[in-house]
């Protein structure tokens, strides 16, 4: 699995509060970003802005928005970026020890892409987000991988 763009999960949490989310798979954060703006657009968009239908009456309506309901819009999709661009670019980045043979306090192996504790070290795979696990350092066979059979060409 590929590292997560953040400029790209930022982008798409300007379109719509949630959908940088939704890129990064992080699903209950996306439906609460999705819940936040619509119910901060509920709380502080007049009815009478929300009358009328088509394109242009919702332009007309976002033109003559209170600025008060602008800025709690505006700080919604912008808090909304931020999540999304800390939360991609925290997942994408590896640890100060390096990627190989990462453990966390109790010592068990924790994949580099998601930091979700890995069980078993029989996978070549994270079984959460399917990114490629490198070996552990114990997990390497011993010997020179002919079957202990000691001959060199």
């Amino acid at each position: 699995m590929a590292a997560r763009r953040p400029w790209l999960a930022a982008v798409l949490a300007v379109l719509y509060p949630g959908l940088g989310h939704v890129y990064l798979r992080e699903w209950l954060r996306a439906l609460l970003w999705f819940l936040l703006a619509l119910s901060t657009a509920m709380l502080v968009v007049p009815d009478s802005a929300v009358q009328g239908g088509g394109l242009e009456a919702i332009l007309e309506a976002q033109a003559t928005l209170p600025p008060v309901a602008m800025a709690a819009l505006i700080g919604v999709t912008l808090f909304s970026v931020v999540d999304a661009y800390w939360l991609a670019s925290r997942g994408g980045t590896p640890s100060v020890g390096g990627r190989e043979g990462e453990t966390d306090d109790e010592g068990n192996v924790r994949c580099p892409n998601c930091r979700r504790t890995v069980d078993g070290e029989e996978y070549g795979f994270c079984p959460w987000c399917a990114a490629e696990l490198e070996p552990t350092g114990g997990a390497a066979p011993e010997g020179d991988g002919d079957g202990g059979a000691g001959t060199n060409p």
